[in-house]
Parts: C-alpha cells; sequence; structure tokens
C-alpha cells in the first residue's frame, strides 16, 4: 500500500511539473505580442521606440533611418554665444 502511494505522488507530480513547463513557453509567445498594447504609464513601450525587427514598418523605419544619418549635418546657430558671458 506505501509503495502504490509513493508511486501516485511521484506521477502526480510529474504531470504537474510537465504542466509548468508548458505554461511557460506559452507565457513566453504571449508576453512578445502583447508587451506592445501595455500603456507606457504600466511600464509598456514608450511611444517612440521603433518597430520590432520583422514588423512590416521595420524596413521603413530603417530606410528613413539611414536617410537621415547620411544627411549632411545641420549649421550650429551661434546667435545665442554672447549670453554664456552673463552667466559668469
Amino acid at each position: 500500500m506505501r509503495n502504490c502511494f509513493r508511486l501516485a505522488a511521484l506521477i502526480v507530480l510529474a504531470v504537474v511539473a510537465s504542466g509548468l513547463g508548458g505554461c511557460g513557453t506559452i507565457n513566453g509567445h504571449l508576453a512578445a505580442g502583447i508587451s506592445d498594447y501595455v500603456p507606457h504609464w504600466a511600464g509598456g513601450l514608450p511611444a517612440d521606440a521603433p518597430p520590432r525587427p520583422g514588423s512590416a514598418k521595420y524596413e521603413e523605419f530603417m530606410k528613413e533611418r539611414e536617410r537621415k544619418r547620411l544627411e549632411p549635418a545641420q549649421p550650429k546657430d551661434e546667435s545665442n554665444k554672447g549670453n554664456l558671458d552673463a552667466l559668469h
């Protein structure tokens, strides 16, 4: 009788462990998709975050980023240079 109880307890533990392992993989897949819809105030991505690689907007984002990188730099505005002397 005692060996039967141990065998039953071992089988129950194995089933529970398998079930918990399955939940971990399912939650990993859900978290990747759901995290895009969580608002920033609740810990989600900010509004200006780049799109995820592999999404439809990612290639468009990378092309725009490369275009901005290749543009010549804007000349610096030196009109405020005289205002720094007043701080010293």
